[in-house]
């Protein structure tokens, strides 16, 4: 996370800006405040980007966003997108994405990684049960929470019978280095067993740190990925998921696993190193390490009479201090006010009148001055004006 910069917006679409989240190919992402304290990750499109074209990529994003629902799918929180500055709400989670965490802790655990991936084959799941692709999983679209982890970033997200296309045939859109061949070669009829290929990719990484296929530049890997007398580079991937990802990885889109069939095999792999689908689970979600969220400052403490109004202190007097600071009035009387004229009510104490200059009783009220500078005083009650009394003249004569 960083500061918001000097040229940031502090508030979008109702929410005040936090700190930046990160960044992508279309747009900023921000942490965002709603006024009730709600936190949500706030990506708003760069303008660098605007178009006509990207517009219209956001609000099928948008759109899509609002069909899906699931544990492991970062919730949707709100959106304008037709707004100046179109903005997209999600639901924030507090971890680290997967590539972050590989490259601080190491590769996963073989039950970690198999826990992984089942996780995200259920939230792929809810994705394609609303008719929706995801085109782009990676490492980087995947966080960890402390509940299992959330698959984000739906800004390639398209209808999966829709027959048109936001971008030109030919035109490849995404991250290659978890890019099926199919994508690579630019079509787009995609189908579901894109993300699974993907899918399979990303746990490849979660297992050994790297991808099926690298290179210097994203074209030599999309040439590595079309090429069927290049296999996917499995080195170091554990022997009980080499089986499955080889499968998930397949150049013909139809020999690829369903999701439903992938979970089960990676339940398979968790039973098989003697856990439980939920303690490979719990695992996991140890893995993730505890983030602290960056919050906005509290305000400055205010009072109902208003910001400039001076704050209400009660407070009781100190009678050994007024006895011992102030002259005794006539007649014994102590605290006499010198702007208040003997026999004259003081128009700030309606219990001064005529009686002012009476030597009081314990049953009358003893009057003493107010204090000035804006703190008010509350008068005691009788018995806690003699208990005063008596303790003040204690405080006289005691040594100490």
């Amino acid at each position: 996370m960083e500061p918001l910069r000097d040229d940031d917006p502090k508030e979008i679409g109702g929410f005040a800006l936090v700190c930046r989240i990160g960044s992508g190919g279309m747009g900023q992402v921000f942490l965002g405040e709603s006024a009730a304290g709600h936190q949500a990750a706030v990506k708003v499109i760069k303008p660098s980007v605007l178009d006509e074209d990207t517009r219209a990529r956001f609000l099928s994003e948008v759109e899509s966003l609002r069909t899906v629902y699931g544990p492991f799918v970062a919730a949707f929180v709100g959106a304008d997108a037709n707004a100046d500055q179109p903005w997209l709400a999600v639901e924030y989670v507090p971890g680290p994405d997967l590539r972050t965490l590989v490259a601080g802790q190491g590769p996963l655990p073989v039950a970690e990684t198999a826990s992984l991936g089942a996780l995200l084959a259920e939230g792929l799941g809810t994705v394609h049960e609303a008719g929706l692709l995801h085109r782009d999983l990676k490492p980087q679209n995947i966080l960890l929470s402390p509940y299992g982890p959330k698959v984000i970033d739906f800004g390639l997200a398209v209808l999966a019978e829709r027959r048109t296309t936001l971008t030109a045939t030919g035109f490849v859109v995404g991250s290659v280095l978890c890019m099926p061949p199919e994508q690579a070669r630019g079509e787009q009829q995609l189908d579901r067993s894109a993300d699974v290929y993907a899918l399979g990719a990303v746990l490849l990484f979660a297992a050994t740190g790297h991808y099926p296929y690298e290179g210097p530049t994203w074209q030599a890997v999309a040439l590595k990925i079309e090429d069927p007398a290049t296999p996917p580079d499995l080195t170091d991937a554990p022997p009980e998921l080499v089986p499955l990802i080889t499968d998930m990885l397949a150049l013909d889109p139809d020999a690829r696993p369903a999701l439903p069939d992938v979970t089960e095999r990676l339940v398979r792999v968790i039973r098989e190193q003697g856990l439980t689908a939920l303690q490979a689970k719990r695992r996991l979600a140890g893995l993730t390490p505890e983030i602290s969220v960056p919050q906005l400052p509290a305000p400055a403490p205010g009072s109902p009479g208003g910001v400039d109004a001076p704050a209400y202190t009660p407070a009781v007097i100190d009678q050994a201090a007024v006895e011992d600071d102030e002259q005794a009035g006539p007649a014994g009387f102590a605290g006499a006010r010198p702007h208040a004229s003997e026999g004259e009510p003081d128009e700030d104490d309606p219990d001064d009148g005529a009686s002012a200059l009476q030597e009081p009783t314990p049953a009358q009220a003893e009057t003493h001055p107010r204090p000035r500078g804006g703190v008010t005083a509350v008068r005691p009650s009788a018995p806690l004006r003699i208990a005063e009394r008596i303790r003040a003249g204690y405080a006289r004569e005691a040594r100490f």
